[in-house]
């Protein structure tokens, strides 16, 4: 990793990105042009390699916009305006899917588990059962607002055996943690650009099965948002319906050669997990505490509660470490202080061990007492 003067992003994207993928976007490229019908073709076929997903019975379609916008038009599409969904919620992204289902007049139930634990698979099937009026599961693979990684597989068998469609909002844990739509039952897929792949915000990417998007013509709330147009009218043309992020588009061919040359997903996670325990161990040792248990902390982000010390205020802490070059993210529980601290984009331990002398140096500025903090690591 190469050092720089702008402030390492440590939160779950956008994040601190290679110089090769900043590179990329110094020029400009013509939106119709079949150079850049190229590129996109070529990010589509690379993540539905990625993904270990058949070309044949997968598609990957880009949207615009922010991962959400993603989600948006995945949702509309796959589940059918007078179906019912289960969302699975253990934090800020499962609420947003229910909250999406509601502007679009979508009936949906929910399986809220809170902030820290994961949905159970035996719940699940046990609300399959109770409801046969499902026809479709949301889950988020990664929760980032607790940095929790939920029993993908375990829950895909268990909406595969009950024949329902499984929803995968992989925003924060595609392209770093293993996924394979040929092993895991995933009906549709979720991520965007600025996340595992470490490209750059922009747009987002749906893998989808091909059955679920030719059932979803006609079911789009919104022109823009319209999954199956956006899809069908890159098969024909090759072109976006609309003005495509040019310039996100070839950073993220940038950043696919790069993910590559790091070992593709395998290298990624090895580099994500070494950051997480480097980080979560060097924190205990200051006296800090994870939200989490161990077996479900991700390779993503992590949650730590604040200090129980009065001195200790959120905003002037990351003043502090923004001052030393380190972008922390707030914590989004409903019931307890805490902040997170991602592992992805472009970092390695030794940014990490830097990170970790910054927080005990903003510690000691601000007057907080680790001594007087209760909990033990």
């Amino acid at each position: 990793m190469m050092s720089q003067t702008a402030p390492y992003l440590l939160t779950p994207g956008p994040l601190t990105t290679s110089p090769e993928t900043k590179a990329a976007m110094l020029s400009d490229w013509g939106s119709w042009d079949d150079d850049f019908n190229q590129v996109t073709a070529d990010v589509r076929a690379l993540l539905l390699s990625m993904a270990n997903a058949p070309a044949e019975e997968f598609a990957c379609v880009p949207m615009q916009g922010s991962g959400t916008f993603a989600v948006e038009s995945a949702l509309a599409c796959a589940v059918a305006p007078e179906a019912t969904a289960l969302v699975l919620m253990n934090g800020a992204y499962g609420k947003r899917a229910a909250q999406l289902l509601s502007m679009m007049g979508r009936r949906y139930i929910t399986l809220d588990t809170g902030d820290y634990l994961p949905p159970q698979p035996e719940d699940v099937a046990a609300l399959l059962h109770q409801h046969p009026d499902i026809s479709a599961v949301f889950l988020v693979h990664c929760e980032t607002s607790s940095g929790i990684l939920n029993p993908l597989e375990a829950i895909a068998d268990i909406v595969h055996a009950h024949g329902k469609t499984l929803v995968v909002d992989a925003m924060s844990s595609f392209g770093g943690v293993p996924i394979s739509l040929a092993d895991t039952p995933i009906d549709v897929l979720i991520s965007s650009a600025n996340k595992c792949i470490e490209g750059v915000p922009g747009f987002g990417f749906v893998i989808i099965r091909r059955r679920l998007l030719e059932a979803g013509q006609g079911r789009a709330h919104s022109l823009s948002l319209d999954l199956h147009d956006q899809w069908a009218y890159m098969e024909r043309t090759g072109q976006w319906r609309f003005t495509p992020p040019t310039h996100t588009v070839v950073a993220f061919q940038a950043a696919l050669r790069q993910h590559q040359q790091e070992g593709g997903v395998a290298g990624r996670h090895a580099r994500y997990a070494q950051n997480r325990d480097a980080l979560v161990q060097g924190m205990r040792a200051l006296g800090f505490r994870t939200l989490l248990e161990d077996r479900w902390l991700s390779p993503i982000i992590t949650t730590f509660m604040s200090p129980d010390d009065p001195a200790f205020v959120f905003n002037a802490f990351y003043a502090a470490l923004k001052a030393r070059g380190f972008l922390i993210y707030p914590g989004k529980l409903t019931e307890a202080e805490s902040f997170r601290v991602g592992c992805i984009g472009q970092l390695d331990v030794t940014i990490i061990a830097s990170l970790l002398l910054a927080i005990q140096e903003a510690l000691s500025e601000m007057g907080v007492s680790l001594s007087s903090q209760t909990w033990s690591p």
